[in-house]
């Protein structure tokens, strides 16, 4: 049996962090789908306190990004097509092929879901794709359909459950976004023929889902892998690894508090581990869904940093707030930070401030505080207001 891997924890921050296009300092040219390609998927979100998630997101890994660019590349097409992962996000076109089990199972679930019994019949799905055949694409504005009976949390009126089931099935898909609403044209008007009609078998399919998610999580267990794309069960992906396991690396990876855990990682981690340079000590402000900290059990065990997102909690329940950036300086996660942009008056907002561990040094506050400048431009502010004390 082939003895583990050892990678001690500063080897994994520094890998981890490499493998999200945070070890490298975020300027100079910016290649916006290399930056995606890398990441495998950028989650959308529509809460903007500052910027949108994506647009942080991408920002974060390259300070010349704009927030319209992602917006610019979905539209233009043939870059990017927007499904879902774990949550709605934009994927490289070239993942259309692999992605067929994730549009079958989709419409499965909505077909098992007890709220779909409100979902309009075929032949109204049909009339719905006949108009946008006709008109073009179509957000669900363009219909006036509504919520009968008790109205519930997360009900949704007849034309949107359509839309919404035609979208996850892969037989609607997104044009593009204005202000963040979605607009649906047909698939096989979006979707390039030479990829939507690729046959690829679903065992073929989930072969290669995993090896990518393995290949962009460095390394991980059969659940971590599992849940990059959330495109399979986790019975199917722990069969995947024990049939694979001959041609991947069983590593053990130490934890910030000095534990060792069982892990894999692919073949060639020996030769890019030895790739790895010292991550930039540029500080930086992450977002909340920002793929380096969305495994907060994963964050947490590599970098000691616990981390919740709390705009879900009720005010008087949180910790910290309801929208806290993580502070990444080198390979630690020295702080929190809460910031809003109001747009009326032209001024980012410092609201709240925690650094993390002992006092900081004059020189963190002095990145904190062109980092938080940073952000100002990024957004179009004139402005910073501190608000909170700088402990």
């Amino acid at each position: 049996m082939t003895t583990p891997l050892r990678i001690s924890n500063t080897t994994a921050r520094d890998f981890w962090l490499a493998q999200n296009g945070l070890a490298d300092a975020p300027t100079g040219p910016l290649d916006l789908m290399g930056i995606v390609a890398q990441l495998g998927f950028v989650q959308l979100d529509t809460i903007q306190v500052v910027a949108r998630a994506h647009h942080h997101i991408m920002w974060s890994r390259n300070q010349n990004y704009r927030e319209h660019m992602l917006d610019d590349a979905l539209a233009q097409g043939g870059q990017l097509f927007e499904h879902f992962t774990h949550d709605a996000s934009l994927l490289p076109i070239e993942t259309l092929p692999i992605w067929q089990r994730q549009f079958r199972r989709k419409k499965a679930q909505w077909d098992r879901a007890g709220w779909a019994r409100n979902l309009p019949d075929a032949a109204a799905r049909t009339q719905i794709k006949e108009r946008i055949a006709r008109e073009g694409p179509l957000s669900t504005h363009a219909f006036d359909t509504k919520v009968t009976g008790q109205k519930q949390m997360w009900a949704r009126p007849p034309h949107k459950l359509a839309l919404d089931y035609m979208w996850y099935a892969g037989e609607l898909a997104t044009s593009h976004r204005v202000n963040f609403t979605k607009y649906y044209d047909l698939a096989e008007w979006i979707f390039p023929a030479a990829l939507r009609d690729v046959e690829i078998s679903d065992e073929e399919q989930l072969d290669t889902l995993c090896h990518k998610a393995l290949g962009h999580l460095g390394f991980g267990t059969s659940g971590d892998i599992q849940r990059f794309w959330e495109v399979a069960t986790g019975a199917e992906v722990a069969q995947w690894v024990k049939h694979n396991a001959a041609m991947l690396c069983p590593v053990e990876v130490q934890s910030a508090s000095g534990v060792w855990h069982s892990a894999w990682a692919p073949a060639d981690i020996e030769d890019r581990l030895a790739a790895l340079g010292k991550p930039t000590s540029r500080l930086r402000i992450l977002n909340p869904f920002d793929p380096a900290i969305r495994d907060r059990a994963r964050l947490a065990r590599l970098f000691g940093f616990e981390y919740r997102v709390e705009m879900f909690v009720p005010a008087a329940k949180r910790v910290w707030g309801y929208y806290v950036f993580p502070l990444l300086e080198g390979r630690n996660f020295v702080g929190r930070i809460e910031v809003k942009a109001d747009r009326k008056s032209g001024a980012l907002n410092v609201l709240n401030f925690w650094p993390e561990g002992r006092a900081w040094p004059k020189s963190r506050f002095a990145k904190l505080d062109a980092e938080v400048d940073r952000m100002r431009r990024f957004v179009g502010l004139d402005r910073v207001v501190w608000q909170s004390e700088r402990r």
